[in-house]
């Protein structure tokens, strides 16, 4: 039952046992002998036995009908202000405090402020933690990358080099011939330079790159156009110029890192679409691709991959939800709130 019919019905309850407690004090102080005059007497033109009752139902009704009104408005006001607190956006406590439900206010005010509190530690952390991570991992990162470059570079990725051009010396030699043997040649040529595509994209992607004072929107559109260069993949991307903590930008950075690589290496996709914007409170980073995708339940046990990106956006204070279907693609999309500079100083 709705909570304004409940209402209604309360109040018609109300208004019966009103009028029934006063009928018993005047009937206890002025009694009444004959009872015929209430169907004799005439009130709009109506026996008076009859319109007492409606008047008292009408009166009950309307009455119950206003409280219901009010007290829905009041739920449906409280059930906005969880749904935004849930959210992790602002909630102007004036607009609430207008709720007759006081205690329910003042624990909503309690709640956003513990929930704002562990955001701002959480945020914190991250940037204490990114920034020092940075500075001790910074030059080992460094080195190692330029040892692997370096010695994939003069091995593996100059050794299919040297292959494709053998190969194709020889294909060009016996370019006139259709034998079997000379399509398998072809076939092998076309597999090592599929090799060095393959190549290039490892490279890119098994760096551990960072923004290294970057802006968050340069570092991901660098990131990206880089990708375009080297893998045969259609992306679009939408970026905004975002001021944020240096610990939310790398997150966000290392969570798009991670989403592009599972693309590559997974989604079999041909495209793929990256939208970073601010709206209102909330910073959206959201990545779609066309690929293979995946069943749900897949993603609940969880590969290593999907839960670093689950703790990175918990982290700084976000959540991270991941949609898929076999055969319809993937979207993954994060939320990050943004918390005012007032509340910081707080």
């Amino acid at each position: 039952m709705s909570t304004v019919l409940r209402h209604m019905f309360s109040g018609i309850s109300l208004a019966f046992a009103i009028t029934i407690l006063l009928g018993s004090v005047v009937y206890t102080l002025f009694p009444i002998s004959d009872w015929n005059f209430l169907l004799e007497e005439q009130l709009l033109d109506f026996p008076i036995a009859f319109v007492v009752p409606f008047l008292v139902f009408i009166m009950g009704a309307f009455f119950g009908l206003n409280s219901g009104i009010s007290a829905r408005k009041q739920l449906n006001l409280i059930d906005r202000t969880l749904k935004s607190i849930e959210d992790g956006r602002q909630v102007n406590m004036k607009e609430v405090s207008t709720l007759e439900l006081k205690a329910i206010t003042k624990r909503m005010e309690g709640i956003q402020q513990q929930l704002g509190e562990k955001i701002r530690q959480s945020q914190k952390m991250a940037t204490e933690k990114a920034v020092d991570q940075e500075k001790r991992i910074q030059e080992i990162i460094s080195q190692e990358r330029n040892r692997l470059a370096r010695e994939l570079h003069d091995s593996v990725s100059q050794q299919l080099f040297a292959a494709s051009m053998i190969m194709s010396a020889v294909n060009e030699v016996r370019e006139e011939s259709e034998t079997r043997e000379s399509k398998q040649l072809k076939l092998v040529e076309e597999t090592i330079h599929q090799t060095q595509l393959e190549m290039r994209a490892l490279l890119l992607h098994l760096r551990p790159a960072a923004l290294n004072g970057k802006s968050l929107q340069k570092g991901m559109e660098e990131l990206l156009q880089e990708l375009l260069q080297k893998v045969p993949i259609e992306l679009k991307w939408k970026i905004e110029t975002i001021p944020l903590d240096k610990g939310v930008e790398d997150h966000l950075f290392r969570i798009l890192q991670e989403s592009v690589s599972n693309i590559l290496r997974h989604a079999q996709a041909n495209k793929a679409q990256i939208l970073l914007v601010q709206r209102d409170d909330l910073i959206i980073l959201r990545i779609e691709d066309d690929g293979i995708g995946f069943k749900m339940e897949q993603e609940k046990t969880g590969s290593y991959g999907l839960q670093n990106m689950h703790e990175r956006a918990a982290e700084i204070g976000g959540t991270l939800k991941i949609v898929s279907l076999p055969g319809e693609g993937t979207r993954l999309e994060v939320k990050v709130p943004i918390l005012s500079a007032g509340e910081e100083k707080a």
